[in-house]
């Protein structure tokens, strides 16, 4: 019994040993993760008021759906980046590489599920950048001739002959659309 009670004294001081030398040789690297992540923080908060600053000069105030689409995109790539980049500097850099392996994959099948939301959101990118398009401007479409209400990145609401409003998906618009001559009267005029 006395030799047991040793055996286990002696195998719960090698557990404490290797715990405190685990935590020990763990420190290091949190120490340099939490700095990565501070200096990350800030830099990535500079490059996004930057980015911002530089879209909203490019595009007008009525195009303010497109400089939030591109600051959010270039918000979520520079944090995933950090982010694997802090798993390499804490010791996970194997995890970092599947991660990023991984989320290739999920892109393409969330584009591939999302390929009507995207082609909406582009056209309406390119529809919000068309001169000839703006709100009060009367316009045929495929589909229905109105003038529009609304042009936002993934619907154009136009307001018809009777007056109800029609709500088209901007890549059914971008298609095909002609803007009235009567419309380009009043925008010369």
């Amino acid at each position: 019994m006395l030799i047991q009670a040793t055996s286990f004294r002696e195998q719960l001081a090698t557990i404490g040993t290797e715990l405190v030398d685990g935590i020990m040789a763990a420190v290091p690297k949190i120490v340099l993760g939490t700095l990565f992540l501070a200096l990350a923080y800030v830099a990535i908060k500079v490059i996004l008021t930057i980015a911002r600053s530089v879209f909203e000069r490019l595009y007008p105030s009525s195009q303010r759906l497109v400089v939030d689409l591109t600051v959010t995109v270039i918000a979520i790539f520079l944090w995933f980046g950090a982010a694997l980049v802090l798993l390499n500097i804490v010791g996970l850099g194997n995890v970092a590489a599947s991660l990023g392996t991984a989320s290739g994959f999920i892109g393409l099948g969330v584009a591939f599920a999302l390929q009507d939301m995207i082609a909406d959101t582009v056209a309406g990118v390119y529809l919000l950048r068309d001169p000839d398009f703006n709100e009060g401007y009367r316009v045929d479409t495929a589909s229905v001739t109105g003038t529009i209400t609304a042009i936002g990145l993934r619907k154009t609401r136009l307001r018809v002959e009777d007056g109800s409003l029609v709500v088209l998906a901007n890549r059914e618009v971008e298609k095909r659309w002609r803007l009235e001559e009567s419309s380009r009267e009043e925008s010369a005029g």
